[in-house]
């Protein structure tokens, strides 16, 4: 096998595909994910923990859904969060996330499913989740029902999901719906090293 994995970020990773394939895919990527994405420049984790950064106290609940391996995690732990919890349908994700000192409480979850009581968290951080080739669209109102009024999400579009179109048309019908409000929404980098950038969101729920 080659040295060289990021020939993981080759593959076609930003296409619709069923749920199986994608936990198989994160499965096998698992072990060497963050030297991948990392090589690559990955920089939306840091542009969400910054964008959170003044719109909620250090000291507020913060779930990070989706947490991969815990980069996102350890990016709002960086900025000053102290009470993080997350949660991933990939078990061999989270082997890797239980290793950092960053989450207080952490689960794996079921595809489509976001077991948590509404109102429990101040703000949910969804970095890269809900895009194209992971969550489907209408996981933005999933997680949306789960924040109380006023609550953030914090989450990401790629450019492959934006160029899609059906990841914002589910953002533009939960604004229509008066569901959410768009406080904050800017283009960047997302993985530099493949010339691909990510608009970075905070949505506030009504």
């Amino acid at each position: 096998m080659s040295d060289d994995r990021h020939d993981t970020l080759k593959e076609p990773l930003w296409v619709p595909r069923p749920v199986e394939e994608t936990l198989a895919m994160y499965a096998d990527w698992a072990a060497t994910y963050d030297a991948d994405v990392t090589g690559a420049g990955y920089a939306t984790p840091a542009r969400i923990a910054n964008a959170l950064d003044g719109r909620v106290p250090y000291t507020a609940r913060v779930l990070d859904f989706g947490c991969g391996t815990g980069l996102s995690g350890l990016a709002l732990k960086d900025i000053g969060f102290t009470k993080i919890d997350g949660t991933d349908i990939s078990a061999q994700m989270l082997d890797f996330a239980q290793t950092r000192a960053v989450y207080g409480a952490l689960w794996q979850s079921q595809p489509g499913t976001l077991d948590i009581t509404r109102g429990t968290y101040d703000a949910i951080v969804a970095t890269g989740v809900i895009s194209l080739g992971a969550a489907p669209p209408e996981t933005l109102d999933l997680v949306l029902s789960k924040l109380a009024p006023g609550g953030l999400l914090a989450l990401s579009f790629n450019d492959p999901t934006i160029a899609e179109g059906s990841y914002d048309a589910a953002l533009q019908a939960a604004q229509n719906a008066n569901t959410c409000t768009v406080v904050f929404r800017e283009n960047g980098p997302h993985l530099p090293g493949k010339n691909m950038g990510s608009d970075v969101m905070v949505l506030r729920r009504q």
